[in-house]
């Protein structure tokens, strides 16, 4: 193992990985078996399982309506230290072209987020709190349209870690939501994106 490898295992511990979710055993134009879905704010989310535009490549989480802060959460997951990752391509809209994952969800007015958008190209990092989101980090980074990305989160006290694609883009400290939640994913205003391999874990002590 590389020294950077190892020294980043020694500070997060070794994540218990599960096998990625995907959505292919769930039923087209429902919501996928065992999660939970809805949104920050006003609107009207569309969480449903849909064929990926490609042809041959099974079937992904679909957000396609319009709301003030949409998410999707693992009606039966907690974690307080670990990880949250997802494979989310950014298909289309106007206002944002963004996807995102959360942790420490209390509901749906109290969680952390992060979020990487095409239309901008950055990353951003944020906790929700009484229904309002605040800023923590923003990075800027490359993200196609119409591409899969991979982001990640790993978490443990007040430290967390963001991946886009493989590259860590923010490292930050923040104390504003602590103890167990959920997780899973998000997205804003009018962004239509697909969501699949999901998966998350604890941190091992």
């Amino acid at each position: 193992m590389k020294p950077r490898r190892v020294a980043l295992a020694l500070l997060w511990g070794i994540n218990a990985m599960a096998a990625p979710i995907n959505f292919d055993a769930d039923a087209i134009g429902q919501p996928p078996a065992g999660w939970t879905c809805g949104a920050t704010g006003k609107g009207a989310p569309r969480w449903a399982v849909s064929p990926d535009a490609a042809p041959g490549q099974g079937r992904v989480l679909l957000q396609s309506g319009s709301a003030a802060f949409p998410w999707c959460v693992k009606a039966d997951s907690t974690l307080t230290d670990g990880f949250v990752e997802v494979r989310f391509k950014p298909l289309a809209g106007r206002e944002d072209q963004a996807g995102g994952v959360i942790w420490r969800f209390k509901d749906g007015d109290n969680y952390y987020v992060d979020r990487a958008n095409a239309l901008e190209n950055n990353v951003s990092l944020y906790h929700t709190t009484a229904g309002s989101r605040r800023t923590i980090a923003y990075q800027d980074a490359p993200v196609a349209a119409k591409a899969w990305h991979t982001l990640r989160v790993d978490f443990k006290g007040t430290s967390i870690r963001v991946s886009l694609d493989g590259k860590a883009c923010i490292e930050r400290q923040d104390s504003n939501i602590a103890g167990p939640g959920k997780v899973g994913v998000w997205t804003k205003a009018d962004s239509v994106t697909a969501f699949t391999d999901f998966s998350s874990g604890p941190a091992t002590p």
